[in-house]
């Protein structure tokens, strides 16, 4: 599985309904799981972004679809992106010709 991180932000209509975001946190939770995603770390964070998530995906097209379908849903503007483990980063140096 590889592994990504989601970067949210609210939009104005997910920061009218702050108080609903943990219970929406929990539907996204339940989303990931059927579709074989693992929601293995969540962060609020300040600044730039409101949220974090790390998740381990089978392929960057599945990430997409559950950023794509609790985007608009959820109130929130995500970018995904792909993330590597420090051994991952070392092959892919290595083999640089």
């Amino acid at each position: 599985m590889a592994t990504y991180i989601v970067l949210a932000r609210y939009t104005q209509k997910g920061m009218e309904n702050i108080k609903q975001s943990p219970a929406r946190l929990d539907t996204a939770k339940k989303a990931f799981e059927g579709m074989g995603v693992g929601l293995k770390e969540f962060y609020m964070v300040s600044g730039r972004y409101d949220m974090v998530v790390i998740a381990e995906a089978p392929d960057y097209e599945t990430v997409s679809k559950i950023a794509l379908s609790f985007g608009p849903k959820d109130s929130v503007h995500t970018e995904t992106i792909s993330a590597f483990t420090e051994e991952e980063y070392r092959k892919i140096i290595s083999e640089l010709t």
